[in-house]
């Protein structure tokens, strides 16, 4: 079997995804990470329709990659024009890309009912336009659009389509599932003839390539399938991002190619980054990741039922089937309600809590999580207020300040948004403190009246920053007398860390995750003024 060639198009079919926007400069700097990744192909978009993709090929014409060839994407020349007087065969040609590919139509629906074309003209179209671009000094890949379900209607017209692009002098034909339609016994019967028809015609040095949707939620799952039938160029997106349900996701691929099917398509290093990778196209996106995303997702290697923890401290392999750093990614432990001594033991030595010899420490942490989760509290997405909690229950717990009364009033008037004013009275040691801040809202004036507090004996919380508030109501049959959760995240240059609270009252709880949050921030470096405590 061929080692597999990656082909990245997330500039140009994941942006088709609902939600999914790039800058040419972001373009720039994800096809800069792609490179880095080890990615073989990047295709940057398709100059002829719009003047961002133009831009694009425009910012990388004189950069040199030290993997991956750009390309440029485009449709063969339209019916009743010659290539010369199609202005979209000429913007792929002032791309400047050095690699070019094109797409043609596989199913006789697409060509008859859609386009109102002739078949015979459909073969010409896609000829003439690879042999042009090839005569332009260019590497020509053919997409054949719809080839699965033009193969199950029509499968003697299909295979002429791909025989008139290696007429035209492509060696590269990339079989596409457009729809999304296909199974994978589908698309192992239809590719492994596919590949025979060639092959039994002598045409050995022709490569094969899948590119496969989402929409049954087998796009992975084809493109692999595909890849085991004799396609050695995977064409997908990262995160899978694309039109509809989305493409075949990269993120995935790669590992099972090269952990899975011991692909040598990608160094070890480069497989490191893939998690780097995903976070930085998602951020990049502005959309969140997804968290249950196979080898690249924040829950892909954790742990939260008792059972499972107890393995996998004796072997990880019990409970996951790869190591996750091999993909940058890392072991998670979650406590909660089913949890048992086991995820308390594993996730205290993670968090830097000594629980001693004292079984019946375990026990009462292991009980008291589990009521506190009863009551409403999350801590597998709070960890910070996790250590504070187990730092308590073991007497280990050092105050950095404790709230004596705080106070928040809210007004409106016709001239003016809503905004807020807290005062807050705290004691630091045998100290007082009483501040007072306005915010935006109720939480961002205990927020600054707090900060104001603790910044003259804490300078270090300057670095903290609360990047994301979470309210949820945990269960809405008590209208507005409803407990909610209230989740924070903060970050400081080092660390980002999650904190919670719950009460009936949202300012309560958000007062709880907003202390929890300064505590373990100070936890973090206990240190008074240059001092340790």
């Amino acid at each position: 079997m061929e080692t597999a060639l990656l082909y990245d198009t997330t500039l140009r079919d994941g942006m088709q995804g609902e939600n999914i926007f790039f800058s040419s400069e972001d373009k720039l700097k994800i096809a800069r990470k792609l490179d880095d990744a080890g990615i073989h192909y990047i295709e940057g978009g398709w100059p002829g329709s719009n003047p961002g993709a133009q831009h694009f090929f425009e910012l990388v014409r004189d950069i040199q990659f030290k993997n991956a060839k750009i390309a440029a994407f485009g449709a063969t020349r339209r019916q009743g024009k010659t290539c010369e007087q199609d202005g979209n065969i000429l913007a792929l040609i002032d791309s400047g890309a050095p690699v070019i590919t094109i797409f043609g139509k596989s199913w006789d629906l697409h060509v008859e009912s859609i386009m109102d074309n002739t078949k015979q003209e459909n073969l010409a179209m896609i000829k003439e336009s690879v042999s042009y671009l090839l005569a332009r000094d260019r590497e020509v890949i053919y997409d054949a659009e719809h080839f699965y379900d033009g193969y199950k209607a029509n499968t003697p017209y299909a295979l002429k389509t791909l025989e008139a692009a290696v007429e035209g002098g492509t060696q590269c034909l990339v079989l596409c599932d457009t729809n999304g339609g296909s199974l994978p016994c589908e698309i192992d019967t239809i590719t492994r003839n596919v590949v025979a028809h060639f092959r039994n015609r002598g045409q050995q040095d022709i490569t094969f390539g899948i590119h496969t949707h989402n929409d049954c939620a087998m796009a992975v799952a084809n493109a692999v399938t595909a890849f085991h039938a004799g396609a050695t160029m995977i064409q997908g997106t990262i995160n899978g991002y694309g039109e509809r349900c989305g493409n075949a996701d990269l993120t995935a691929i790669i590992p099972i190619l090269a952990l899975k099917m011991k692909q040598d398509c990608i160094t070890d290093e480069n497989l490191k980054k893939i998690l780097n990778l995903s976070r930085f196209v998602s951020e990049t996106a502005n959309v969140p990741p997804v968290n249950s995303r196979p080898f690249v997702g924040k829950s892909a290697f954790a742990h939260k039922g008792g059972v499972h923890v107890s393995a996998i401290m004796k072997n990880p392999r019990a409970y996951e089937h790869i190591a996750p750093e091999l993909v940058g990614n890392e072991r998670r432990v979650l406590v909660s309600e089913q949890s048992g001594k086991s995820n308390i033991i594993y996730k205290a030595k993670e968090l830097g809590v000594d629980l001693g010899k004292d079984e019946s420490r375990k026990a009462l942490i292991v009980a008291s999580i589990k009521e506190l989760e009863n009551d409403g509290f999350e801590f597998d997405a709070a960890e910070g207020s996790l250590k504070l909690i187990m730092e308590k229950l073991t007497d280990q717990f050092v105050p950095n300040f404790e709230l004596e009364s705080f106070r928040v009033t809210v007004e409106k008037d016709k001239e003016r948004p809503c905004y807020s004013h807290a005062m807050i009275k705290i004691r630091v040691g045998d100290k007082t403190e009483i501040t007072s801040a306005e915010g935006d809202g109720p939480v961002s004036a205990l927020d600054n009246s707090l900060r104001k507090a603790l910044t003259t004996i804490y300078p270090q919380i300057d670095d903290m920053h609360l990047v994301d508030f979470k309210v949820r109501v945990i269960e809405g049959t008590d209208g507005t007398d409803a407990k909610v959760r209230v989740l924070i995240e903060s970050r400081d240059t080092n660390n980002i860390f999650s904190t919670i609270g719950v009460s009936e009252d949202i300012i309560e709880a958000s007062w709880q995750a907003l202390a929890d949050s300064f505590q373990y921030k100070l936890s973090l470096d206990n240190t008074i003024k240059g001092e340790k405590k």
